[in-house]
């Protein structure tokens, strides 16, 4: 019994080695044959159940942008104006409308203002500014001109520039305050002017900088009628100068500044072996102010002088009103060989891209230091409303008030 039990084990072991040298040998003829027919072998896998993937899925349907019209790339382009564009070199907006003003009357303004780096991995280096603008009105005004100051690498120079041309129809009442103030001598005529300055100032010292200076002037007066108020002076001039700049520089932001202090004292010759008619000498001073107060507020603080020495031909005299010094007064009624003027600013934010301003002060027209009179003292105030154009960079709309006048502004860029 023991010899079958033994002799049946051996049986079973030996056909069960038999069948697996026989299913290996099998797989192994039918790989070959495949590897020789250039397919893959095959290999036992467990099988899968496969779902056969629906072939009758609907089609995505095609987004169709609209067009976008006019106005709506119009609000588009001015909700992004104030946004900054870092992969562009030079950051270019523009704008213009429609405006009014007591000297100009009805008009048309149009500015291109463009912010730019000379050196772009230079974060805290302030961003240069050039503006192109042009105002035409219904009486007979135009003005073309371009401004800016171009900041070197490393803010080791900089270079400031001022050139315009203007034809206006405007009013002259003559020299000195005592005749500027009679309203009978009130005249009209054409103004005709063309001006050119520039300076190129290095860095001595941080923020301190000095540079010398250039300036052209051509100035024409046309259909004049009352010529006993030029007195005698000639209705043409042509003058070049030369001179120096010296100037300090603390702010934060060159058109629009939270904080610091600014000083410039432009020291201008015009003599005559430069082919001027008139030898005369220009002394021209700024010191501002910046201060931040309460949350979004800066209190804003100027003080202008401009003095002429010698034979100072009447277009270069002196003069209040404008856009930047004494706003509200009629740009050119009070003239003299001197001036002076302050300005105390409040401006606060007030929500996202809008803010408001208030100002006061007062100014003085005189031909030397010894005729300066407190009687003489003109005032002036306003308000003003302000919208982030670009980032920093302000449209601004003033309302002035001064002695018996009134006068609206358009303009970009803060007065000071």
């Amino acid at each position: 019994m023991q010899k079958h039990f033994y002799m049946r084990r051996l049986a079973i072991f030996i056909t069960t080695t038999i069948v697996a040298i026989a299913t290996c040998w099998s797989n192994d003829i039918c790989n070959q044959e495949a590897i020789a027919a250039g397919s893959k072998p095959t290999a036992i896998l467990p099988s899968v159940a496969y779902v056969q993937p629906p072939d009758t899925l609907p089609p995505m349907p095609e987004v169709v942008k609209k067009p976008e019209g006019i106005v709506s790339r119009i609000i588009r382009y001015f909700n992004e104006s104030n946004k900054p564009r870092r992969t562009k070199g030079f950051d270019v907006s523009f704008i213009g409308g429609p405006y009014y003003s007591s000297d100009t009357k009805f008009g048309i303004g149009l500015v291109a203002a463009g912010l730019y780096r000379t050196s772009a991995c230079d974060s805290l280096l302030p961003p240069s500014e050039a503006a192109l603008y042009m105002n035409a009105t219904t009486s007979m005004f135009f003005r073309l001109g371009i401004r800016g100051t171009h900041i070197m690498p490393g803010d080791r120079a900089r270079l400031n520039y001022d050139v315009n041309f203007a034809s206006i129809a405007t009013k002259f009442w003559g020299i000195g305050y005592d005749n500027n103030i009679v309203d009978d001598n009130e005249t009209k005529y054409k103004y005709l002017n063309s001006q050119a300055s520039v300076n190129f100032i290095w860095r001595l010292l941080p923020k301190f900088y000095l540079g010398p200076m250039i300036t052209f002037d051509y100035v024409n007066a046309r259909d004049v009628h009352n010529e006993w108020l030029w007195e005698g002076q000639p209705m043409r001039t042509f003058n070049l100068g030369v001179g120096f700049t010296i100037q300090y520089d603390s702010r934060d932001f060159l058109s629009n500044a939270f904080r610091g202090v600014y000083f410039r004292l432009d020291q201008r010759f015009n003599p005559r072996f430069l082919l001027n008619r008139n030898a005369f000498s220009m002394t021209e001073v700024t010191i501002a102010t910046y201060n931040p107060l309460w949350k979004d507020a800066v209190l804003a603080f100027q003080y202008h002088a401009r003095l002429t020495y010698g034979n100072t031909p009447w277009g270069l005299m002196s003069t209040m009103g404008g856009s930047d010094n004494m706003r509200g007064y009629y740009e050119g009624r009070y003239r003299d060989k001197s001036e002076m003027d302050v300005c105390l600013e409040l401006r606060q934010h007030i929500w996202r891209r809008n803010g408001l301003v208030a100002w006061v002060g007062a100014g003085m027209v005189f031909p030397r230091f010894s005729a300066m009179r407190w009687c003489k003292l003109l005032p002036n105030y306003g308000i003003g409303y302000r919208w982030e154009f670009k980032k920093r960079v302000n449209v601004r709309l003033d309302l002035g008030f001064g002695r018996h006048q009134t006068g609206f502004i358009f303009s970009i860029n803060e007065a000071f």
